[in-house]
């Protein structure tokens, strides 16, 4: 596992989990758009999902779930040293979603970091990353990553339901220290690649500089929307992610008999069932919400996790496997110990 010469290992040592309230079933959403009933389920596999009420903005969600993470952490929040937000769209483009969750969470006044990681739907493996860096460089001792995402919204219900279907909201947030007495996984090696060949397969268009509102809004309007070219993802991830599995699990000095669990972003059901096919994985150690969930971009894996706990999949000694893909197109996973 990842150690220092100072001998530091990196743990998670909390988790906390916020899901709105309002559950919205595909055969609802059938008969809202005029679709046959079962025609969401069969073409997305997804059953039901989580969609924020009026009230459940994304900072709400993630100051939720970061205050469970603390209390599971039995930290307080003054005793953090950097609060990372990872999530794929936030709050606006200017400022930084971090900043707004520390002052919701009533640390205003304390001088710590706070800023966005962005890697799409990695962030929060990325920020976990980061935070281990920062563990280990001596640069910190807490550590909360707190990931939120309303992946509800410029979806292409028209144009493209079967992409539509996929998603949900949510938020998750964890803290990452030194290993202490109320650790719950050590976290070891991690791998990330980036195949910009696929920059173009999931892409949300406006909102950035691409196109200028004032004097391109229809283009911009007409661009507001996500759109996924899902075959080629699907087939530039599948092609690379057995031997990428292959170097995270050298780097772990693992073989991969000895994984007791993965624990995948929550893309799809076809996405999961490809990590059982195709690189080799039994279904019964594989984690799978996604149906009753949908994709929660940066904040699925985090939340698979937290119910796979809660399960009582997780058990101590337990090696395991977070694996995930993002728009860009890159693949990235860690090797924990529980």
């Amino acid at each position: 596992m990842r150690t220092t010469q100072n001998n530091i290992v990196p743990v998670m040592s909390g988790i906390g989990v916020y899901l709105p309230r309002n559950i919205v079933l595909s055969r609802d959403l059938d008969a809202k758009l005029g679709l046959r009933s079962g025609w969401l389920e069969r073409n997305c596999g997804v059953v039901q999902r989580h969609v924020v009420s009026d009230d459940e903005t994304q900072e709400f969600m993630a100051a939720e779930a970061a205050g469970a993470a603390l209390d599971d952490a039995k930290l307080d929040g003054h005793e953090i040293d950097l609060l990372l937000f990872a999530a794929a769209v936030g709050r606006q483009p200017i400022p930084a979603t971090a900043p707004l969750i520390k002052q919701m969470l009533g640390l205003s006044d304390e001088r710590f970091p706070a800023y966005d990681v962005n890697a799409t739907c990695l962030s929060a493996l990325v920020a976990m990353d980061v935070a281990a860096m920062h563990i280990n460089a001596g640069r910190a001792k807490n550590v909360l990553v707190v990931a939120s995402e309303i992946a509800s919204r410029a979806l292409p219900w028209q144009s493209d339901p079967r992409t539509a279907g996929l998603f949900g909201d949510g938020a998750a947030a964890f803290v990452v220290r030194a290993a202490d007495e109320t650790a719950r996984c050590q976290i070891g090696a991690m791998h990330m690649e980036t195949y910009a060949e696929g920059y173009d397969f999931c892409e949300l268009r406006a909102g950035g500089t691409r196109y200028d509102f004032q004097s391109e809004r229809d283009t911009f309007a007409a661009n507001a929307e996500f759109e996924m070219r899902g075959a080629s993802l699907y087939r530039l991830s599948s092609e690379a992610a057995p031997a990428f599995i292959a170097r995270l699990l050298e780097k772990a000095g693992w073989r991969q008999g000895e994984v007791d669990l993965v624990v995948p972003h929550q893309a799809s059901p076809h996405a999961l069932a490809h990590i059982i096919k195709r690189c080799g994985f039994a279904a019964d150690r594989v984690v799978d919400f996604v149906a009753d969930i949908g994709n929660q971009v940066a904040a699925s894996w985090p939340i698979a996790f937290y119910k796979a706990r809660q399960d009582g999949r997780i058990k101590p000694g337990m090696k395991m496997l977070v694996l995930g893909t993002s728009a860009g197109v890159s693949l990235g996973g860690a090797a924990m110990v529980a």
